[in-house]
């Protein structure tokens, strides 16, 4: 039982995974044919032509979600120190709660008239910012329970063997705080990634990133480029789990 529930686990896992590649193989595919009739690369040949832009897309969605989750979690590791110190601590984290009560669509709509004016709609700084109130207080979130007693009584402990706020922060709470602010750039990095509403309001189109191009193909019920472009979608994600198991995981283990 235990065995059949483990092949059944694998399955539901990698069965999506072999279906879209499936599905970006496939040329023809009319009902009621269980398979698609005919396979080639054809469409992964879509992506090295000019006019697809697929490619472009792919690596312009992989800069912005590194460039959001790097300041993200950087910014985010400073606030959440602060935070943890505060007397106000409870309430300054239900602050942080506050972007996710609203759905991104309403969220970027409400914000939408303030990007106009200040000139950053349809264009990639708006998208980065837009982002940006999305992935920061997720960080914060992350970020605040690492902050606990025993992380600031090794702080105390540093500065008080006499190391400057420099020397604690670079030797001290870098090195312990290695695997948090991984979690937090891996997480950032897939909100980011994964984003649509937002950009799609604050892009308005000028933007392509991978999430809008697939549910731009999906909207012209072409599933074959929909497939090609899913499968560059969940390239990043799988990489950054095989990274988060390979080192994180296996140091805490160590550890």
């Amino acid at each position: 039982m235990k065995k059949a529930l483990q092949i059944l686990f694998i399955l539901s896992i990698f069965f999506p995974i072999a279906f879209l590649l499936l599905l970006s193989l496939g040329r023809n595919w009319p009902y009621p044919e269980l398979l698609p009739q005919s396979l080639s690369l054809e469409n992964w040949e879509f992506l090295q032509k000019s006019d697809s832009k697929l490619l472009q897309t792919f690596f312009l969605s992989l800069g912005i979600s590194i460039l959001v989750a790097t300041v993200t979690t950087a910014l985010a590791f400073i606030t959440s120190k602060h935070i943890a110190l505060s007397k106000y601590r409870n309430k300054l984290m239900l602050l942080a709660y506050i972007p996710y009560v609203l759905s991104p669509v309403i969220l970027a709509a409400t914000l939408h008239f303030f990007f106009i004016y200040a000139g950053i709609s349809g264009n990639v700084s708006g998208v980065l910012l837009a982002q940006f109130f999305i992935a920061y207080p997720f960080g914060v979130i992350i970020l605040n329970n690492f902050w606990n007693h025993k992380t600031r009584a090794i702080e105390e402990l540093s500065k008080t063997l006499g190391s400057s706020s420099w020397q604690t922060f670079k030797n001290v709470l870098l090195p312990i705080s290695k695997n948090a602010l991984l979690l937090c750039f891996f997480q950032t990095f897939l909100v980011s990634w994964f984003e649509f509403g937002l950009t799609n309001l604050i892009g308005v189109g000028s933007v392509q990133t991978l999430t809008v191009r697939v549910f731009s193909f999906v909207n012209e019920a072409n599933i074959f480029y929909a497939a090609l472009a899913s499968c560059l979608l969940i390239l990043p994600p799988m990489i950054l789990i095989w990274i988060n198991k390979r080192y994180i995981f296996a140091t805490e283990t160590v550890i």
